[in-house]
């Protein structure tokens, strides 16, 4: 979508190399922090998304996305439910 491949592979293989804006690199520690260690998230890990131009709406969206997309994770590793092909390498569905 992006049409920035080598952002996407930064993206893909360690969003903390990757050459983001103050916004972007807080948004996705934000996202990690929520996602590896949810219990340690604080009012101060949300006043930096505040600091960087984040809305309230924004930070709720960010909460929402992160969170919604480890629960369908869950779900997914709970019933033993393999990824398509085109997920495991990469590929898009068009290119199969």
């Amino acid at each position: 979508m992006t049409k920035q491949d080598a952002l996407v592979e930064q993206l893909s293989s360690d969003y903390r190399l990757a050459a983001l804006n103050a916004a972007d690199r807080a948004m996705l520690d934000y996202a990690a922090k929520l996602t590896l260690t949810p219990t340690a998230i604080t009012e101060q890990d949300v006043q930096g998304l505040r600091a960087t131009g984040f809305t309230d709406r924004a930070i709720l969206d960010i909460v929402q996305i992160t969170a919604y997309y480890a629960y369908v994770n869950r779900i997914a590793d709970g019933l033993g439910v393999s990824l398509e092909a085109y997920w495991q390498h990469g590929d898009t569905p068009e290119a199969e």
